[in-house]
């Protein structure tokens, strides 16, 4: 299993990034998938939860209304489009399936929004 994450950078405040997951190594159309942020000194949380057909969407509520998760089955890939983005947004993020069992992560994607 490998994840492959990218489309992090630097963004000012109320800026846009999108990024990209390639998923490989496992069925990608049978997992739900999520993508997660870890900032720095706090621990990993969920963002954004997609499911198998894409057609139900989960997001936790600090970026609810601000970012969009989707899935190409076809390309195994799964994007979280980030718009107003916030300081506090700052994170490296990362996909993997729904937990509570996860594969191995991948070296997730930095975010870095600063004026």
């Amino acid at each position: 299993v490998q994840f492959v994450e990218s489309g992090g950078g630097l963004a000012q405040p109320g800026g846009s990034l999108r990024l990209s997951c390639a998923a490989s190594g496992f069925t990608f159309s049978r997992y739900v998938m999520s993508w997660y942020r870890q900032a720095p000194g706090k621990e990993r949380e969920l963002v954004a939860t997609i499911t198998t057909a894409g057609n139900g969407v989960y997001y936790a509520d600090s970026v609810k209304d601000r970012f969009t998760i989707s899935r190409n089955i076809q390309q195994n890939t799964v994007y979280l489009q980030m718009n107003s983005l916030k300081p506090e947004d700052t994170a490296v993020y990362y996909c993997n399936r729904q937990g509570p069992v996860f594969f191995p992560w991948g070296q997730g994607t930095q975010v870095t929004v600063s004026s």
